[in-house]
């Protein structure tokens, strides 16, 4: 289950939310920590095994520390991870450490000063490398997200695959996809996976990792990962749901449906879940158009 435990962050990513940022919402329309953790016990009743805490970015909402120290303290859960985009982590890692989180996955989607102060609209690129080398030193196993983006990023691939060579991580590339920000975007911004297999002509196959195809490049210490929702279609293999930051279920990421468990209790909590899990869609529709979701990535959590 991946939780977004808000929409605001403190970059402005150009595919992720409006430059703007976003409507603040009441305290009432967002879901209280207590709900998430009731939310997530009943879960299990579903099989629900890892939780992946996201935003927006989630290391802006107070108490975050204590939510996770509380999730790991649940006997069926096995994995807490977060997503982030790094610039606030240094000063946080040892103390989500303790509390029970193991991985982490970085949004970085280009190693270039300028090019990063561009997509996230003016933010530093050096807090999000310091935070994933202090994640690194502390023994979390990281990830690091780099959506691929057409005339904009094609020449990172290189540099971001080499930060595999001397660390045990996995560096995925992501393709595009057509959602909220993205929905109108030219279709040379949309570009396949296959430059990855192109660009990195040494790469071979590694094994499966969830969505991720895997890859390795002979003699480095981590792996490349592709996730390719629209060239390749992992649908089913997808074993995901999305709980929103107001209180709604997604069973895909790209559906318009949603169920809200604000104000669900006991058992009625519990079959709202079960029910989404088993009507999760089959596919969604990327391949012929853009996503049927009517929030911006920014509030679905990824």
């Amino acid at each position: 289950m991946r939780i977004s435990l808000t929409d605001r962050c403190n970059f402005r990513c150009l595919y992720c939310m409006p430059e703007s940022g976003i409507e603040k919402c009441s305290h009432e329309d967002i879901i209280s920590l207590e709900e998430v953790l009731e939310i997530v016990k009943a879960a299990t009743k579903s099989g629900i095994k890892k939780i992946r805490l996201t935003g927006g970015e989630p290391l802006v909402r107070k108490g975050i520390i204590d939510l996770c120290k509380q999730l790991s303290s649940i006997p069926e859960i096995e994995e807490i991870c977060i997503t982030t985009n790094g610039s606030l982590i240094k000063d946080m890692a040892k103390d989500l450490k303790n509390a029970g989180v193991s991985r982490l996955n970085f949004s970085l989607d280009t190693l270039d000063k300028e090019k990063f102060a561009k997509i996230t609209r003016g933010q530093d690129l050096d807090k999000t490398l310091d935070g994933i080398k202090e994640s690194i030193k502390l023994g979390f196993k990281v990830k690091i997200n780099a959506v691929l983006i057409g005339d904009f990023n094609e020449d990172d691939i290189i540099p971001l695959a080499e930060l595999t060579k001397d660390n045990d991580i996995q560096v995925r590339f992501i393709e595009l996809m057509k959602i909220g920000q993205t929905k109108d975007w030219e279709d040379k911004k949309f570009v396949s996976n296959k430059i990855v297999l192109e660009t990195l002509k040494d790469l071979v196959e590694y094994r499966s990792q969830g969505v991720a195809k895997t890859y390795k490049i002979p003699g480095y210490k981590g792996t490349i990962g592709l996730i390719s929702p629209v060239s390749c279609s992992f649908c089913s293999d997808c074993n995901r749901i999305r709980l929103t930051s107001d209180g709604k279920i997604k069973p895909c990421l790209h559906s318009k449906e949603e169920v809200d468990l604000k104000g669900l209790r006991g058992k009625d909590l519990e079959k709202a879940i079960e029910s989404v899990i088993f009507e999760k869609p089959k596919s969604h529709h990327l391949e012929s158009g853009s996503s049927e979701s009517q929030r911006d990535m920014n509030a679905i959590g990824g």
